[in-house]
C-alpha cells in the first residue's frame, strides 16, 4: 500500500476497494480467460468490471561479462510488427517463476546462467488484466542450443546495455516488460559497482 504525507487541497480520501458480487467467464482461451464481474463500488452502487485472467509470466535479461544484453526479435501478431524484446514467456501451471525464467532463457536463446537475480514483479495492464511478470537478471552466461516451441520463430541479437537504455529512452524499444527490465537491470548493476 502506498502512503503519502502530502495533502492536496480539496482532495478527500475515499475508500478505494471494490467487492466482487458475481463472476461469469465469457471467454475461455488458450492463454487468457475473460470474466465479467458485477461489483460493489466504494459508494455502495453496483458496477461491472471485465477482467482478463492470466497465469503470469517471466522476463529475463541476459547480460554478458562484457556488458552486452541478449535480446530476441520476434513477430508480434497483435501489432503486425517484429519487436525487440528480452526473453520472456508464460508460466506453466504450477511452475515456479525462477524455473520458468531458466526455461525461457534456454529455449529462446540457448543460454543458461550461473547467476540469476530477482528484480521484482510488474503489472502489465492493471485496469484490464491480472498478469504479473516476474523480472530476472541473468549473468555468468553459458552457451547452449535454442529449444524453441513449435510455433515460435526468434532471432537472437546482442547490444551494449548502454545502447539498450538509449533505445528505451528514445522510444525504439516499445515493449513495456523490456523497457522495465532494462532500466531496473541498469540501476541494479550500478548499485553493485
Amino acid at each position: 500500500m502506498v502512503k503519502s504525507n502530502y495533502k492536496i487541497k480539496g482532495c478527500v480520501k475515499v475508500k478505494l476497494t471494490e467487492k466482487k458480487l458475481t463472476s461469469e467467464e465469457i471467454f475461455d482461451g488458450v492463454a487468457i480467460h475473460l470474466f465479467r464481474d458485477e461489483i460493489l463500488l466504494p459508494n455502495g452502487k453496483q458496477g461491472v468490471r471485465e477482467v482478463i485472467r492470466h497465469p503470469g509470466a517471466v522476463c529475463v535479461l541476459p547480460i554478458t561479462d562484457d556488458g552486452n544484453v541478449i535480446f530476441v526479435n520476434q513477430f508480434r501478431y497483435a501489432f503486425n510488427k517484429v519487436t525487440l524484446e528480452a526473453p520472456a514467456g508464460k508460466l506453466d501451471k504450477g511452475e515456479i517463476p525462477l524455473d520458468a525464467a531458466k526455461r525461457e532463457l534456454r529455449e529462446e536463446t540457448g543460454l543458461s546462467a550461473n547467476n540469476i537475480a530477482y528484480l521484482g514483479e510488474m503489472y502489465t495492464t492493471p485496469a484490464l488484466i491480472d498478469e504479473i511478470i516476474h523480472l530476472y537478471l541473468a549473468t555468468d552466461l553459458v552457451s547452449g542450443e535454442q529449444d524453441l516451441d513449435e510455433d515460435e520463430f526468434i532471432n537472437v541479437l546482442e547490444m551494449p546495455l548502454t545502447e539498450a537504455v538509449e533505445k528505451v529512452m528514445n522510444g525504439e524499444i516499445k515493449d513495456s516488460k523490456t523497457q522495465t527490465i532494462i532500466l531496473k537491470a541498469e540501476k541494479y548493476l550500478q548499485g553493485r559497482k
